[in-house]
């Protein structure tokens, strides 16, 4: 398959500032080769401090725009990102499962970068119920994996428990990412397919710059997906991509900046270049 005929669909809310949601998952797209569409769930007015607003989309207009795309350009992935309430999730859910389709990467978006709430408290057993036994791959940072198993992750063995808590809701890969960590020298995302635990492992970065990590990181994973790679392979191109996009992030705003999409690319040209 071509990069010209892969497609990936990202599900999400619209990020003014551009840094995070469909803003950042179409620039993911872009800078992979892949032909990046969008259904909005919610408008956000959100800039580098934080959100200052959210304004669902009828759940009748989200619907119609996932029919859209699968009437003229069905996706060989998807990303779901900001669902915002349970009447959402289960309208988007049902689309997925009657339109059958797959390389389907849930990144349960709950909190804003700068706290603001993204996911409604009523909508997490909706999205446990419905949303998580689709996917392909899920991708919860610490805070979203202790809401989604109820339980307290501090320790390696918490860890290793939640995730197998998580994978046991139905999703075939659990990314517990380690961003959150701040303390540790490196970033260390745990993976468990149902059977095998795998670390990947990054030299974390000092920066601020963080804003928009997991929407780009979820849908790098998707993007490669839709290439056609494997879950694992496509996780960890996907961790790479979202390395670099940090180390070259992009100090701009007053509060967290943006990671830098095109970093990657970038740093492979530069690389080529001096081989």
């Amino acid at each position: 398959m071509s990069y010209k005929q892969t497609m990936a669909l990202t599900i999400a809310g619209s990020d003014s500032g551009g840094g995070a949601g469909i803003q950042a998952d179409l620039k993911t797209f872009q800078e992979l080769n892949v032909y990046g569409m969008s259904a909005i769930t919610a408008v956000t007015a959100q800039n580098t401090t934080g959100v200052q607003g959210v304004y669902p989309v009828e759940v009748e207009g989200i619907l119609q725009q996932i029919d859209s795309i699968q009437e003229d350009l069905p996706p060989h992935a998807i990303k779901t990102g900001m669902l915002f309430n349970s009447e959402i999730i289960e309208a988007v859910a049902g689309r997925l499962k009657n339109y059958e389709w797959k390389n389907i990467v849930v990144d349960p978006v709950m909190i804003a970068k700068g706290g603001a709430p993204l996911l409604l408290e009523e909508a997490v057993n909706s999205l446990k119920e419905h949303l998580l036994p689709l996917a392909e791959v899920i991708t919860p940072n610490i805070p979203e994996a202790e809401v989604l198993t109820g339980m307290e992750i501090k320790t390696y063995e918490d860890k290793i428990n939640a995730i197998k808590i998580l994978s046991s809701m139905g999703p075939k890969m659990v990314v517990l990412k380690g961003g959150h960590d701040a303390d540790d020298e490196e970033s260390v995302d745990i993976v468990y397919d149902g059977d095998t635990i795998t670390e990947l492992r990054t030299s974390r970065i000092q920066t601020k710059n963080t804003h928009g990590t997991g929407c780009t990181f979820s849908s790098a994973i998707a993007a490669f997906l839709a290439q056609g790679k494997a879950p694992m392979e496509a996780v960890r191109l996907a961790k790479a991509f979202i390395q670099a996009a940090i180390e070259d992030s992009l100090d701009i705003g007053k509060g967290h900046g943006p990671t830098n999409h095109w970093a990657f690319n970038r740093k492979n040209r530069s690389r080529e270049n001096h081989s």
